[in-house]
């Protein structure tokens, strides 16, 4: 497993590949990017060179996670075979967008939507998208679904042939990650974690990474962004609990 966690600035684009599959997380792509930020058109005929592009996961609604810029270059050029995404919706303009994007690409080729929330423990294995990985979805839950942070897919991808875990976090917040340990704290221990909310200091607790116990963290976030992330305190956190702790530049 490869994960390439894009320069985009102050989002997120992921692109995770195998042996001869990917698929890639959020989309976020600024239009006027206040630094400079790498070329994402570019860097995908990089990654995905001889590579199927099987699918896209969306982890919420914000428009630094589902951004119709990127929406349109991934499923017009790459013309994945499903898209997952939390069951909560955030209405909001951006959102119109890049559904409106979804539902335009929908009309050409056929395309399984996966809206997920859980209502019983044993329903979050999906093992049927991919040849080459497994996904294990720990959120969102119908009792903490107040506010869009906490609805955000946290999402375990197992890679197949080398048991290679990437733990998926999307915008979560303290008090759902307090909810997610008590359920699932067996199950969330990984190779790699995406750093929950950017690095914020509100996105990690001391009782999930020691569940998680991650080789890696991968924070995106852009630079001198105006939230302040990553948080000194959660990086030192990142920093105490893994090998290796990396922002994206």
């Amino acid at each position: 497993m490869q994960i390439y966690t894009l320069n985009v600035g102050q989002g997120q684009f992921v692109v995770v590949s195998g042996n001869a599959e990917a698929f890639i997380v959020d989309t976020f792509v600024p239009l006027n990017p206040e630094v400079p930020i790498v070329n994402v058109k570019a860097a995908l005929a990089n990654i995905l060179n001889g590579k199927e592009l099987i699918g896209l996961v969306v982890t919420g609604f914000d428009a630094d996670h589902f951004n119709a810029v990127g929406m349109k270059i991934v499923l017009n050029k790459y013309r994945p075979n499903w898209i997952m995404y939390p069951k909560y919706f955030k209405k909001t303009a951006t959102a119109d967008e890049c559904f409106a994007v979804i539902a335009s690409f929908e009309s050409q080729k056929a395309f399984q939507r996966y809206s997920v929330s859980l209502s019983q423990n044993d329903t979050r294995f999906y093992t049927k998208l991919s040849k080459e990985f497994t996904f294990e979805v720990f959120s969102p839950h119908a009792a903490d679904m107040d506010s869009s942070n906490n609805c955000s897919l946290v999402c375990k991808v197992t890679e197949r042939s080398t048991g290679a875990e990437y733990l998926v976090t999307g915008d979560t917040e303290n008090d759902r990650w307090d909810s997610i340990v008590r359920y699932f704290a067996n199950s969330l221990e990984c190779d790699v974690l995406a750093a929950p909310h950017h690095g914020s200091k509100n996105g990690i607790t001391e009782g999930s990474l020691s569940c998680m116990l991650p080789d890696t963290v991968l924070i995106s976030a852009g630079v001198r962004n105006k939230y302040g992330h990553p948080d000194i305190e959660a990086v030192r956190l990142f920093q105490k609990h893994s090998n290796n702790v990396y922002q994206t530049f």
